[in-house]
């Protein structure tokens, strides 16, 4: 979260600390990195992203002794996790890019080379390196240990396995640190978001065709450019997953279809090859962005302000009277949804005189939407309403605090008689402990607590789309 590096007085100076915002705000997604490391690679990919993310930096061989031990820990007595299967989970995710080795600063060295490289560690600088996914031959063979005991706290048992990692036998990655790279989870959410918008705009066999075009050209294809790298219709249909069983003739219907298609997710770049065609990134997310817009208008003010938010999107600039005229609304109504849509900066007003001296018999008035100081507009609510979302979660959590360590206390007591094999008698005596009235009020502090970690994550899926699309009309421009 922060850096440090040589200050304005150049490397003789002090060394100065800088505040990384950016990875500061990226905790929100951390359940997003975890859940898609899941999805992607079993429970094995989500326990390495996790551990990954809270320690910030870690070498391989304590990834796989950490791992290996939490897996084991979940198993059936008498079973436990070979350290091999870590290491292959392992090696899935560096191979596709989601973590990645650290600057030679940010693992144990001095202060005097992390402050030359450190600072702008932030952007792709591990990425100029030959050996950025390159892994190491580490000697490491075995399998993961039980815990011995379930009171520790998971703090203290980290604390001690690192200390215990350093009295052990070297593995042969001493010094090469490991880190999880955000880029590359977000171009993965980046390609999600917009193969969902081809499923919901067409069906799923175009979503598939999409899908399978990112899939290909997803390591080829540059972070910030505007389009993927051309692909050949036969390419596309040699990569198509055998399941779907779809035709040639059915692929280039299907292809036209897209390039077709006002939305402009794919678009046809030669004829060489059956046809070449790209995924346009850059329109997509405009394209999405432009959906989130009008989505938040027809919620806030209604169907009929939606519909002439539309309008101004698609027209550019109109009269009050055009407006009222194309959106087919009677004059009182247009004018009040005009100027409460104006009041709320969702849509700008442009004077343009026909005379020097600005006189309002001789100017045209004319409304309209700007889509990307909109966008930056809605970004900063959304960080609102997060903000908004943590102060009440966490006010929840202090006014009901007692309730939860009382549960909490419980739930202890009920796991170390379950352990020592306690009657049924004494378990049921234990949990009659919380009386029902408590036991309702946890229940419902539950579901808002629940109601409330699902709203964040949601509204970050909004605010990843807008960064995105914002961040991808400065590369454009």
């Amino acid at each position: 979260m922060c850096v440090f590096g040589s200050g304005r007085r150049g490397p003789g100076g002090p060394t100065e600390y800088r505040c990384l915002v950016e990875r500061i705000l990226y905790t929100l997604r951390f359940p997003r990195y975890i859940y898609t490391a899941k999805s992607l690679y079993g429970d094995t990919g989500e326990l390495i992203v996790e551990e990954v993310l809270q320690r910030g930096e870690m070498t391989m061989s304590s990834v796989v002794k950490t791992v290996a031990d939490r897996l084991t820990h979940n198993m059936e007595d008498g079973r436990s996790m070979d350290y091999s299967e870590v290491i292959s989970a392992f090696s899935s995710l560096v191979d596709t890019h989601f973590l990645q080795r650290c600057l030679a600063a940010c693992g144990k060295g001095n202060a005097a080379t992390s402050s030359e490289k450190t600072p702008n560690s932030s952007a792709a600088t591990p990425e100029s390196l030959t050996d950025c996914y390159k892994l190491p031959q580490i000697n490491l063979r075995g399998r993961g240990k039980r815990r011995r005991s379930s009171g520790d706290s998971d703090v203290d048992q980290r604390g001690g396995k690192r200390a215990k990692l350093e009295n052990k036998e070297l593995c042969g990655d001493e010094g090469v640190f490991w880190q999880v790279n955000f880029e590359r989870f977000h171009l993965h959410f980046r390609d999600q978001a917009i193969i969902s918008a081809v499923a919901s705009k067409m069906d799923q066999t175009s979503s598939e065709i999409v899908r399978t075009m990112l899939r290909i050209s997803e390591m080829t294809t540059q972070p910030n450019a505007a389009y993927t790298q051309p692909l050949s219709a036969n390419e596309i249909f040699r990569a198509l997953p055998a399941s779907y069983n779809i035709s040639r003739s059915t692929l280039d219907q299907y292809l036209t279809l897209l390039v077709d298609d006002p939305m402009e997710f794919v678009g046809k770049s030669g004829d060489s090859g059956g046809g070449m065609y790209v995924v346009n990134l850059h329109k997509a997310l405009a394209n999405l962005a432009r959906a989130t817009l009008e989505s938040v208008v027809q919620e806030r003010f209604g169907s009929r302000s939606a519909r002439i938010f539309r309008l101004l999107l698609r027209k550019r600039h109109l009269e009050q009277k055009q407006v009222e005229d194309f959106a087919m609304i009677p004059a009182k109504e247009a004018k009040d949804m005009l100027y409460t849509l104006l009041s709320e900066n969702l849509v700008q007003l442009q004077e343009i005189p026909k005379t020097p001296d600005h006189a309002p018999s001789r100017t045209f008035y004319l409304y309209t939407v700007n889509q990307l100081p909109t966008a930056r507009m809605l970004l900063q609510h959304c960080y609102k309403t997060v903000g908004n979302l943590i102060e009440r979660r966490l006010f929840e959590t202090r006014e009901n605090k007692r309730h939860l360590e009382k549960s909490q206390r419980i739930e202890a007591i009920l796991a170390s008689l379950q352990v020592s094999g306690a009657e049924p008698a004494q378990l049921t005596e234990v949990e009659e402990m919380i009386t029902a009235p408590e036991r309702q009020q946890l229940e419902a502090l539950k579901h808002h607590i629940n109601k409330m970690d699902s709203s964040e994550n949601q509204v970050d899926e909004t605010i990843f789309l807008l960064e995105s699309y914002i961040s991808s009309t400065k590369t454009s421009h």
